[in-house]
């Protein structure tokens, strides 16, 4: 490990120890597994996972979250979130996120209090600073702790750091909740997430590594790495895709010729 690197990574475990206890905010995904595993090395019993449960939240991605628990014997609570509940969030507004992490965070804030636990922790890492981010607000607001922007980590420093800890996210796809997949001001239901939800899978299922089918009405952008371009055109797969993405509700199937990327949604603001 180098030194930089190595020094950060030691910042980490201090801040998480000088909690005393927290609540990890768990998705699954890369960020989140790599703070809940550093959490409970430095406070064992006293980092406990607490994932929510909702509609834009895919199954598989519930069922990764609940395994890495099991298999590391951390305590991990699920709670029921469902954001299409809270006023104003179907209709898909520019602070959608902000309603979101508030509606969220306070339910992690009162498991914490319930447990007796003194913090509540979220994995935003210092690439999340660039984008629009409504829900870094909320964060703020509420007192959640960032620790790895805290501790100066980016997505790639994070990659290898579980990569070196032997964590099974480490090169795994970005995710972000399906809501992110709709146009500001398209109203967000819970057929449209199901379509996101089994076009992504099918992508996934074809062997793509990082997706996302964005959604504009009955319009489906395919976003993808570059590399795999040549794979979704191939005359099988795209005939595949076409065929069942039509079957899901979709009218028409488009390719993103810019390729995947982290917030194109928010490239119109």
């Amino acid at each position: 490990m180098e030194p930089a690197l190595q020094e950060k990574y030691l910042a980490l475990q201090a801040s998480l120890k000088a909690l005393g206890s927290v609540a990890v905010a768990f998705s699954g995904g890369v960020d989140s597994t790599f703070l809940l595993r550093v959490a409970h090395d430095v406070l064992g019993d006293g980092a406990v996972a607490v994932t929510a449960s909702s509609c834009s939240f895919p199954e598989r991605e519930l069922l990764e979250a609940q395994r890495f628990c099991t298999q590391n014997n951390i305590r991990h609570i699920i709670c029921k979130s469902e954001e299409l509940d809270i006023a104003g969030f179907r209709q898909n507004p520019k602070n959608r996120c902000y309603l979101c992490k508030h509606e969220l965070f306070e339910k992690i804030w009162a498991i914490a209090k319930e447990h007796q636990l003194a913090a509540v922790a979220e994995g935003s890492n210092t690439d999340d600073t660039g984008d629009y981010r409504p829900g870094l607000v909320a964060v703020a607001e509420l007192g959640v702790k960032s620790p790895l922007r805290e501790a100066g980590l980016n997505k790639e420093e994070i990659r290898a750091l579980s990569k070196a800890l032997g964590l099974p996210t480490w090169n795994k796809q970005s995710f972000a909740c399906l809501s992110s997949r709709f146009v500001y001001g398209e109203t967000i239901t819970e057929e449209k997430l199901k379509m996101v939800d089994q076009a992504e899978q099918l992508l996934l299922d074809l062997g793509f590594h990082q997706v996302r089918v964005r959604i504009h009405g009955t319009i489906a952008r395919i976003e993808l790495l570059p590399q795999e371009f040549e794979k979704l055109l191939s005359e099988d797969v795209r005939k595949t895709v076409c065929r069942r993405f039509k079957a899901l509700g979709f009218s028409y199937v488009t390719l993103d010729l810019l390729g995947y990327r982290t917030g194109s949604m928010n490239e119109t603001l």
